[in-house]
């Protein structure tokens, strides 16, 4: 079990800890998931996601590199920006892992994998990488990531760290804090606006210490994932991984179809042109009674598919959920999904189901 750089703050504010992608990270503070996913829509919070994982590619040959391992066009944007895209299986087209690409300077990237795919991410950009100019170095045990995130996220971090507040949504820039490098991103999980940190380890206690001096409260794991379930926004393990192709995930704005070869570029093509099923859809329920991944989709009493994700929304108020089912469900149409044998009724929706940004 990993560690977070920022693990003795959360004990001192006794967060409830539990293991997630192999790391001990909280779950939630004394003041509950739904205050902390509430406090996340009308105010500021801080969630430390060190546990996602940091690969530094730097070198002449960075950009082609990534260009043929990534789905999508790094070519789109320019140093100083952010982008998000998969890497997929070669042979099936299954999402790998989704990834936040930080184009730091012209020839250095961060690429940011989820908390348990950082070695496969690494070994796929060293296998495509072969006899290119460039180097390829896993950095997260050296950093923390701080996510400050919520409509007063800019404003509050403004009052301490004013270089960190001005980064623009989905730029990159680099900052200064207690004579260290530092990187802010204006990326997010929420739905909300917000400031994603990387800072080293030598001063992540004393970063972390200073936003929640500016009045930012801490949030865990329970309410990002509550959040960014509102938002529409798919987890690794539930609406992305092996068996679910970027097109399944009705994801395909980020497969740059026009920009050359990449992984699994092939078997992607083909499930195109041989029609995509499942498709991933919104489900939103009547009542409060919280639909849960697994349970299965009805419609007119036959099986159409099942739910991925599932969660009481504490925003709107009623059940919501994201779902794998037939191709031919339109938006709006009746469906019922199988809560422990009760019958409950759905209607399938547009995603979002919120989004602030």
């Amino acid at each position: 079990m990993q560690h977070s750089p920022l693990d003795s703050a959360h004990r001192s504010l006794d967060a409830k800890m539990v293991p997630f992608g192999g790391w001990d990270m909280p779950l939630s503070y004394p003041a509950g998931t739904l205050e902390e996913h509430r406090l996340c829509r009308t105010d500021a919070v801080a969630f430390d996601v060190s546990h996602l994982g940091t690969v530094r590619v730097e070198g002449a040959d960075a950009l082609e590199t990534l260009q043929r391992t990534l789905t999508n066009d790094l070519n789109k944007i320019q140093p100083g920006r952010a982008q998000y895209t998969h890497l997929l299986d070669p042979e099936t087209a299954s999402v790998v892992d989704d990834i936040i690409v930080w184009w730091v300077a012209p020839e250095v990237f961060d690429v940011m994998p989820n908390a348990s795919n950082t070695e496969g991410v690494r070994s796929a950009l060293a296998a495509a990488a072969t006899g290119a100019e460039l180097s390829i170095n896993e950095t997260t045990p050296m950093r923390a990531v701080i996510a400050i995130q919520g409509p007063n996220a800019r404003q509050k971090l403004a009052a301490v760290l004013p270089e960190a507040a001005t980064v623009g949504r989905f730029c990159v820039q680099a900052f200064s804090f207690e004579g260290e490098d530092c990187i802010a991103a204006g990326t997010g999980y929420t739905g909300e606006d917000g400031v994603e940190c990387a800072v080293p380890i030598t001063v992540a206690k004393a970063f972390w210490d200073l936003v929640m001096s500016a009045g930012v409260s801490p949030a865990g794991l329970g309410a990002r994932d509550t959040l960014r379930l509102e938002a529409g926004l798919p987890l690794h393990g539930h609406e992305l991984g092996h068996g679910v192709t970027t097109l399944n995930a009705q994801l395909g704005w980020v497969v740059s179809w026009d920009k050359g070869d990449f992984i699994g570029r092939e078997a992607l093509e083909q499930q195109r042109s041989n029609g995509v099923s499942p498709l991933m859809y919104g489900l939103k329920t009547e009542g409060r009674r919280p639909p849960r991944a697994d349970q299965q989709v009805l419609r007119d009493g036959v099986v159409i598919g099942e739910l991925s994700s599932g969660n009481f929304s504490p925003t709107l108020g009623y059940g919501i959920a994201l779902a794998f089912l037939d191709p031919t469900v339109q938006v709006g149409d009746r469906v019922e999904i199988d809560q422990r044998g009760t019958l409950v009724a759905a209607e399938v929706v547009k995603l979002p189901f919120l989004s602030n940004t």
